[in-house]
């Protein structure tokens, strides 16, 4: 499907939205891509972060996006490393929390929070990162119910690969072939919002016959960027298949899955990553996400946009073109 896009900081390199509405608004909590000269490689080091800024708006197509400048970053945080990454924020009891991975002193990413009394922050972290947390992109769901869930994990640079079973591997081992593909991680949160309540579940995604999908099938497969919504009563849970560069979604009947493969959202845009959230606002829903158009290509400096997002009679997401500029 071709769609009008919107560019939402044409002055600035932002990129990996998280969207939510709070108070009747709608608030982005990207990433901050800047050229920090550092060379490309699998690791992900030229995605060197270092901060946050938020945006809202009361019109995602057409109207002001209100830039609150910069929220939080590496300095304010007592264990940083580096390479602040995707982040997201949750709102429970009066208060905002963000969840952000990053590296520590050892280079190992973790997972902070950081907290604040409005959704524009400024946010203010933790000494110490989540216990357990490892790897990149976390997402927080709000259930409606009183439950949080946290997703979270990412391939390749963002070392999900190091881990099973939440416990750090001598070395890494990345499936291959028909071996089952690495999942995803989900937690519920714990009331307080600071730390997990549970231990992370595995976040399995099976095919049309009921297997879960195999690390070969790299059109389908898990690589990082989780999000989560509920249409319809039904949970989607979607992501990025990292090299083959689509945005896909599966659908469950809870928040833990396991989630039916259904399509793609997005084909491949220009540059490397594809990273998204999906939220309705005003009675329509939209996708936000990114390219490397602005930058001519640079995969390390992207810029946000969004578009409409539809959905069929039988509550599909028709496939929206990424390079329909």
């Amino acid at each position: 499907m071709r769609t009008e896009k919107r560019y939402l900081v044409p002055g600035d390199y932002m990129a990996d939205p998280a969207v939510h509405v709070f108070d009747g608004k709608l608030y982005i909590y990207p990433s901050h891509d800047w050229e920090s000269g550092i060379a490309e490689n699998d690791n992900g080091d030229h995605f060197n972060m270092k901060d946050y800024h938020v945006y809202s708006t009361d019109d995602v197509m057409n109207g002001e996006i209100k830039d609150y400048g910069v929220v939080l970053s590496t300095e304010d945080i007592p264990w940083a490393g580096r390479q602040l990454w995707d982040c997201d924020v949750a709102f429970k009891d009066g208060k905002y929390y963000m969840y952000f991975p990053l590296k520590d002193q050892n280079d190992i990413f973790r997972i902070g929070v950081a907290v604040s009394d409005t959704p524009y922050g400024p946010f203010i972290p933790e000494e110490n990162p989540m216990k357990g947390s490892y790897s990149i992109d976390p997402a927080v769901f709000d259930d409606g119910d009183g439950n949080y869930y946290i997703y979270f994990g990412g391939l390749w640079g963002g070392q999900l690969q190091r881990y099973r079973n939440n416990k750090a591997l001598e070395s890494a081992i990345l499936p291959e072939g028909t071996e089952e593909a690495l999942p995803a991680r989900v937690a519920r949160l714990r009331e307080d919002m600071m730390e997990f309540a549970e231990e992370p579940r595995a976040v399995v995604i099976i095919d049309e016959n009921g297997k879960p999908l195999t690390a070969g099938d790299t059109e389908r497969r898990f690589f990082e960027a989780s999000w989560m919504h509920k249409y319809n009563g039904r949970y989607y849970f979607s992501y990025s298949t990292g090299d083959t560069h689509l945005l896909c979604y599966a659908i469950g009947d809870n928040p833990y899955g396991p989630f039916t493969y259904q399509g793609v959202i997005l084909t491949p845009v220009v540059g490397w990553t594809t990273h998204h959230a999906i939220v309705e606002f005003k009675g329509k829903w939209y996708l936000f996400h990114h390219d490397c158009v602005p930058s001519g290509g640079k995969t390390w400096l992207r810029s946000m946009k969004v578009c409409e997002l539809q959905y069929d009679a039988d509550g599909k997401i028709i496939t929206i073109d990424g390079t329909d500029e």
